[in-house]
């Protein structure tokens, strides 16, 4: 329809049928025939109305080709079409098209005459030109006749063209110091467009055009002008230069390079280079820590801008010291990548140019190539140790500026995590160890280290002070490996995490997992990694979910979900053993009965033999939970910096050594029952005790030794002894004197030793060859000693449990010189085991708050039996007068102990049977064996030893046999004395 508009707007140049042809298809079809445009005339239609109809169409018609005039009218329909309408619309739409077809038709014949009167003009013109190239023709041929008649003019012609050749080289030689003078601005204009070698190109050439001419007066101040501008060039090249040592791109290092060999300065230019990132380092770590400074001082007078670098770090202060140590590493990194991209340059230029030496002239110069680029060559690789110091001492300087004993434990982490990988960005750089990295990281650590352990074994010793040894359950397959029963139940805790990821202690995490995902593929350096975009420094910090430390608050829980989970299955029988799974066998007869025992039997038979259901379920505090924690970060700061791993395990070692001393103090200390000659602190952990007391324990604190005063930095490196808590209560007899905190104290000391010894394969790898000694010695003297302060602990328990006092009374009011055989044994053996059952009783009632393990109970009845045995020795040798027959009674009595006691406990063999025994026994010696006897038998005292020869006396030993007998006892006894 546009078309249309065009058409009625302008005229055509075609006769009608022509114009009709080139129509489009669509509005071909609409132009009616000869006849109806015939009848269309002959229709007599009023001007003014056909105006109003081609007015009356739509604009939206007229708007471009592409229209769709049908899709156009069929959206225009109402939803309910009514016929009526449609064919008043559709007439409507006829008397638009008619209207727009007798339009366009009068126009093509309205300007038909125009067109035809126009083509006869052109074929007059036509005519006229042929006419015009005839005329030139003819007058070309006329004028070659006409020169071929002036020679005489030749002669003439040639003096005047020897004058203008004169004239010509003249005016050549003007242009060329004129363009000379003009030189300056194109010169400048390169430099502004960096094209250091077209510059120097051209002043070359223009220095050597103005030798040429230096027969002019103006020529000599143009040279020392060139000489100026090339000096320039030289300064502006060098300033380009030392862009490229923070941003190396290879066009215009490239457009340098080649400046450099015009100029015939390589050499020179590798030098001033090295100068540019010794200069390039300095400026950019003073910046970096100038900005920090400033942005952290405000608006303070102190002008930081004039200060040493190695001052203006001293000014950082703690919250801004990781992110401006991580911009330090990005600046650096950027620095040293630029480098590495240069020796990239040059080692890619040195294999394009290495082609075989072409003869005379050029061989000279390519050994001057190869002299080049072997100064180059070393000169840059001698760069690369001399950049990477250059890095190590300004860091140095920014770590040591700084006192880090204060940071959280987290933040200094980070801290390690960066110096980390500078160093292996320093190792990949040029293969350095980054030995002054390693020296200051390290005094920082082993200060920051000291501490945060220092305020480790303070909050170590609260933990201990405050506890009150109570149970916290836990998962019976708890341990290191599995600690998600303390955190988030889908991880295990934050703090042995890297021990899953990183088996090796010289590989980091993220390339264990990039070696393990992709085992073929060659893993790539930071520099290959990095070379074209990132920055290896960049701090992706992840949001993580706070995990609750608080122990003693959440008793290892984070919600009643999970601790619902930790019991939801003691109540099944998976881990029952298999005897009491099987039909139940009476303990006298030895017959089963009919029917096997009810379930209830079975969880009853198992709850007596003093398990709290969760057979393997370990026993641990909230104390032993937060050891374990500190344990974990201190190994996470040993993994990352190895250089002070045998300080961080030195650490480690103290947590176990002050958590096995406090048990001790605690439950096993007392001078009493140690000194009962049983060796029940054996010489390793009594050598132990001393070593920890010597080492650890700050005595002065506690008011003991207070004439004597260590040095402080001794002291400063020493704890109190930690003190009981009053609410735990060990006299009282109902809960067999603590016995249930007892059992907690030591057991989590001893489960906490076997997390120990599960570690010791891990830090093995990670101690000094020369330390490993040390942790040797840990393992053998301190840690596996754990178990052996079951004795001391228990033995107080059991000395206590049973009134032997009362035993002893007994024994005493028994007459034993009796002249007949006894068949009934006497009262004092059937109230001993009345006690040994109460025991057995509370004992029964105490597992149900506190599982007791097998090797606990049997520690307790093995002292409770061997101090009952011992008890009836001393009874024995209290007696004055003593017959055959009363010695059979005393066996008699033994041995109905012994049948009564097997039956309330399961250990086999009986503690110290033969002691009691043998004594006995040795009433019926005679006085060589007794003395024999004497000789041999040290574990009994000399009171026992005498009595039994006393006794003997009027027997079968005479007062002479008896005063050597008792000499021989003297014997003994002296060199204890």
């Amino acid at each position: 329809m546009q078309k249309i508009k065009s058409l009625m707007a302008r005229q055509g140049l075609k006769s009608p049928q022509e114009s009709m042809a080139d129509l489009s298809p669509v509005e071909n079809l609409r132009i009616p025939s000869k006849e109806e445009l015939r009848e269309m005339r002959e229709q007599s239609i009023d001007p003014q109305a056909e105006q109003e109809i081609i007015n009356s169409i739509e604009e939206v018609y007229f708007s471009n080709d592409s229209f769709d005039m049908v899709q156009h009218e069929l959206e225009k329909l109402p939803p309910e079409l009514n016929l009526q309408e449609l064919e008043e619309h559709r007439d409507k739409l006829k008397r638009q098209q008619a209207a727009v077809s007798k339009k366009v038709a009068d126009l093509i014949l309205e300007k038909q005459p125009s067109y035809v009167k126009e083509l006869e003009r052109v074929t007059a013109l036509q005519t006229n030109l042929q006419l015009a190239a005839v005329i030139c023709t003819n007058a070309r041929r006329q004028l070659s006749v006409s020169k071929e008649g002036f020679t005489e003019a030749s002669l003439g012609l040639l003096a005047n063209q020897r004058r203008r050749q004169l004239l010509t080289g003249l005016l050549k030689s003007l242009r060329t110091i004129k363009t000379l003078q003009r030189t300056d601005v194109r010169l400048s204009e390169m430099l502004e467009e960096e094209d250091y070698p077209g510059a120097i190109q051209l002043c070359l050439e223009c220095q050597k055009a103005a030798s040429t001419f230096k027969h002019y007066s103006c020529i000599s101040e143009l040279n020392s002008k060139l000489q100026d501008t090339l000096e320039q060039i030289e300064e502006q090249l060098d300033v380009a230069l030392s862009k490229t040592c923070k941003h190396f791109d290879v066009s215009h290092y490239t457009k340098v390079q080649l400046a450099y060999t015009l100029l015939g300065k390589t050499q020179t230019a590798m030098d001033q280079l090295h100068m540019h990132f010794t200069q390039a380092i300095h400026n950019t770590v003073f910046q970096v820590v100038l900005g920090y400074v400033e942005l952290c001082a405000g608006n303070a007078d102190t002008k930081f801008q004039k200060m040493q670098y190695k001052d203006l770090c001293t000014h950082i202060t703690p919250d801004s010291y990781i992110p401006c140590l991580t911009d330090l590493c990005k600046a650096l990194w950027e620095v040293m990548l630029s480098y590495h991209r240069t020796m990239q340059w040059h080692e890619e230029q040195d294999k394009q140019e290495a082609a075989p030496a072409p003869d005379g002239a050029a061989a000279a110069k390519s050994d001057e190539l190869v002299v080049d680029r072997s100064y180059v060559k070393k000169k840059l690789e001698h760069g690369l140790t001399r950049i990477w110091q250059d890095v190590q001492l300004k860091v140095k300087a920014y770590i040591l500026g700084t006192d880090m004993s204060n940071f959280k434990y987290d933040d200094f982490i980070v801290v390690l995590d960066v110096i980390s990988k500078l160093m292996q960005v320093g190792e990949e750089f040029c293969g350095s160890k980054s030995e002054v990295l390693q020296e200051s990281i390290k005094r920082q650590s082993v200060n920051y280290f000291k501490n945060y352990h220092r305020a480790r074994l303070e909050e170590l010793r609260m933990f201990l002070e405050n506890e009150t040894w109570e149970l916290c359950p836990v998962k019976s397959n708890f341990n290191i490996a599995q600690l998600h029963c303390l955190s988030v139940p889908s991880s295990p805790l934050q703090e042995f995490k890297f021990m899953g990821q990183c088996r090796s202690p010289s590989v980091s995490p993220s390339k264990q997992a990039a070696s393990s995902s992709t085992p073929a593929q060659e893993e790539l350096s930071l520099f290959q990694e990095y070379l074209q975009e990132g920055n290896p420094f960049e701090m992706h910090i992840e949001e993580k979910e706070e995990e609750t430390e608080d122990v003693l608050a959440s008793n290892g829980y984070e919600s009643d979900e999970l601790e619902k989970s930790v019991y939801q299955d003691y109540d099944s029988d998976s881990d029952v053993p298999e005897e009491l799974k099987q039909d139940y066998v009476d303990e006298q007869t030895g017959d089963a009965p009919l029917k096997s025992l009810s379930r209830e039997t079975i969880r009853s038979k198992k709850k007596s033999d003093y398990n709290l259901n969760k057979t393997n379920a370990p026993i641990l505090t909230n104390t032993t939970l937060n050891v374990i924690r500190l344990v974990g970060k201190y190994m996470q700061m040993m993994n990352i910096l190895k250089p002070i791993a045998f300080d961080v395990i030195h650490c480690v070692s103290q947590l176990f050594d002050y958590y096995l001393y406090a048990v001790y103090t605690f439950f096993g200390r007392n001078d009493m029952y140690e000194s009962s000659g049983l060796g029940l602190i054996s010489s390793r952990l009594r050598t132990t005790l001393n070593r920890i007391q010597e080492n650890l324990i700050d005595m002065e604190a506690l008011g003991e030794n207070a004439g004597v005063h260590g040095p402080a930095e001794d002291r400063k490196e020493k704890v109190p002894s930690p003190h009981l808590s009053q609410l735990v209560v060990l006299t009282n007899s109902g809960t067999l004197y603590g016995l249930a905190q007892r059992v907690v104290a030591t057991e989590s000391l001893v489960f906490l030793a076997e997390q120990f010894e599960s570690l010791q394969s891990h830090l093995d790898t990670m101690m000094p060859a020369a330390k490993k000694p040390f942790l040797q010695q840990f393992y053998s003297q301190t840690v596996s000693t754990a178990s052996e302060l079951r004795k001391p602990i228990y033995w107080i328990v059991a000395a206590k449990a049973i009134d032997y006092e009362q035993m002893l009374l007994l024994m005493s009011g028994v007459k034993w010189d009796i002249r007949e055989i006894m068949s009934q044994h006497n009262v004092y053996v059937d109230v001993l085991l009345k006690e040994f059952e109460e025991f057995n009783k509370r004992l029964g009632d105490v597992s149900r708050h506190v599982r007791i393990p097998l090797p606990v109970s049997n520690v307790l009845w093995e002292h409770c039996i061997r101090l009952a045995n011992r008890t009836l020795v001393e009874g024995y040798a209290n007696v004055k007068k003593c017959s055959n027959e009363g010695r059979a009674l005393m066996q008699l009595d033994f041995q109905q102990f012994l049948m009564k006691l097997e039956k309330l406990t399961d250990l086999r063999p009986i503690p110290d049977k033969e002691f009691v025994e043998t004594y006995i026994k040795a009433y019926y010696l005679t006085e060589n064996d007794m003395e024999q006897f004497i000789k041999n038998h040290r574990e009994y005292s000399m009171k026992q030893l005498a009595n039994l020869v006393n006794v003997c006396l009027g027997s079968h030993i005479n007062k002479k046999a008896r005063q050597k007998l008792l000499a021989a006892i003297d014997d003994i006894d002296r060199p204890k004395r």
